[in-house]
């Protein structure tokens, strides 16, 4: 698909946007359409909606970006996002946003324009700030990535992006003038109910990340915390967070 300009690799789940809602996956910092494995297809079997799944530039089979990114990597995918929803003429929103893919359904939610068609938010470990411990595991990913085998585990999802994605990302965390990002005054802009699941034992970010979302969303905000799981629940407690997405979905639903 060609959005913008840019070729993006994209799949889509069940019924198309003219019969049911659309659930958007937006993918963490290292994601693609392929690490999501099967969960956007069981979140749309089990809701009824539709499942738009794409891997932002740079990532997976989409076109390259050159490096290094910007700082405002997440803002500017905030702003490309209504584009994508046009070319796939989504009427009817639900984002489940994944660590980055979180932080840009929030910048996404929080623009005014996203109003007439955004019915809700799904945070899978989301960050609207920087903590030492994200810094920290960051960092350890890049030796992992430089020294083991990250870059041929990562391979097999970015392929020929497989540095452009690592790189990208990493290279715009670990700078000193990231330390400073903090979404925290966009949240009381966000006006849609939200649901936040976030793994006790995330290596990239604590719960504090959640309580700073349910204090400052200007709407319903409801929370999912999963004991021996870290930062993917949706690979490590596939089954819990498909039934609090579902279950969230459904209720959003049955309110239109």
């Amino acid at each position: 698909m060609i959005i913008d300009g840019r070729s993006l690799e994209t799949a889509w789940h069940g019924p198309p946007p003219e019969v049911a809602p659309t659930l958007v996956f937006l993918h963490e910092g290292l994601g693609s359409v392929s690490t999501w494995r099967a969960f956007p297809a069981e979140v749309a079997e089990a809701t009824g909606c539709g499942a738009l799944v794409y891997s932002r530039v740079g990532y997976g089979l989409s076109e390259a970006v050159p490096l290094p990114r910007p700082l405002s990597y997440m803002h500017d995918e905030a702003e490309r996002l209504p584009a994508i929803l046009d070319a796939f003429q989504v009427r009817r929103a639900i984002l489940f946003g994944h660590s980055d893919g979180g932080s840009i359904a929030l910048l996404h939610a929080a623009d005014e324009t996203s109003a007439p068609r955004l019915l809700g938010l799904v945070l899978e470990a989301p960050h609207v700030f920087v903590e030492p411990i994200s810094v920290t595991s960051i960092a350890e990913a890049r030796e992992a990535f430089v020294h083991g085998d990250l870059r041929e585990r990562l391979r097999r999802h970015h392929h020929g992006n497989v540095d452009c994605a690592f790189l990208g990302w990493n290279g715009a965390w670990l700078d000193p003038g990231f330390l400073t990002w903090n979404l925290e005054s966009k949240l009381p802009e966000v006006h849609v109910p939200t649901l936040v699941i976030q793994g006790e034992d995330d290596a990239y970010g604590t719960l504090a990340q959640v309580e700073s979302i349910a204090r400052g969303v200007g709407a319903k905000v409801e929370r999912c915390i999963l004991p021996a799981c870290g930062h993917s629940p949706h690979r490590d407690k596939p089954m819990e967070t498909l039934a609090a997405t579902a279950g969230f979905v459904r209720r959003l639903l049955s309110t239109e």
